[in-house]
């Protein structure tokens, strides 16, 4: 299964759906264009049955370098604020299809992640990187506030202190940095990267889904414990009553590799 857009490569390969950012001439930077086609794929694989996990990569070089810096002048969005919030809802909708979609996400960060480029990566569930990855909060460098998402995403992930210190510097977050702090799963050789994340995607795809999306959905840190354990009640609720939850606990017990029917 393949498309036709511009900008954003979308195919699904037995339950894994793989997009791919693709104008590499300028490190996947998004215009207009490319946004558009971004949230439309998103939609359409958290929407498509026959998709259980998504993996987000860019095309060459580059994961995505944010906003094209090219375009910053003169876009018409910037004229009124009604305009402009349309435009920066439509980057944080990225953020929230990847954060909050009900299946996992996984970002196959293969060379710079800069400022929504980094929030992009950052909203994954999970993390691999290439040696060449570099993951930036851009934005205090030019002059803007990170309204993309990273200012929430990075203190949950990082913790307060930590999170300041990359959104108040818009210093490098390097592979090595990224993997003593947990932000991503493992740092491989150039050349690695999507075949890395491909093996992470298929590893969750090929489990039971209800566990996987149910477990997805209790993990937030916001919530008290009283709603996490009504919400824990009512995921492990549909899993006990899922097939797959059956089979592979029989799976289990016999000693063999489980078989969903999908």
């Amino acid at each position: 299964m393949s498309n036709d857009r511009e900008y954003v490569d979308y195919t699904v390969v037995d339950g894994r759906a793989e997009v791919v950012l693709d104008r590499p001439d300028v490190l996947n930077a998004f215009d207009a264009r490319m946004l558009e086609e971004l949230n439309e794929v998103l939609y359409e694989a958290m929407n498509d049955s026959g998709v259980y996990a998504i993996l987000l990569t860019g095309n060459g070089r580059g994961f995505c370098s944010g906003a094209d810096v090219n375009e910053m002048d003169g876009r018409d969005d910037r004229e009124t604020p009604s305009k402009y919030r349309a435009h920066l809802g439509k980057v944080q909708n990225v953020v929230r299809l990847l954060y909050t979609g009900s299946k996992p996400t996984v970002a196959a960060i293969n060379g710079p992640a800069i400022g929504a480029g980094c929030d992009f990566a950052l909203a994954c569930d999970l993390r691999i990187a290439s040696e060449e990855a570099v993951l930036r909060q851009q934005f205090v460098n030019i002059g803007l506030v990170p309204g993309d998402g990273g200012g929430w995403l990075l203190p949950r992930l990082l913790g307060e202190a930590k999170a300041k210190e990359y959104l108040l510097t818009g210093k490098d977050i390097t592979p090595e940095a990224a993997l003593e702090d947990g932000l991503v799963v493992d740092v491989v050789e150039d050349g690695e990267t999507l075949s890395a994340a491909r093996d992470l995607v298929d590893d969750l795809v090929s489990k039971p889904q209800a566990g996987v999306r149910g477990t997805k959905s209790l993990v937030d840190v916001s919530q008290s414990f009283e709603a996490y354990a009504q919400a824990a009640f009512e995921r492990q609720w549909e899993c006990v009553n899922d097939p797959e939850h059956s089979e592979a606990v029989a799976a289990m017990r016999d000693g063999r590799q489980p078989e969903f029917e999908r």
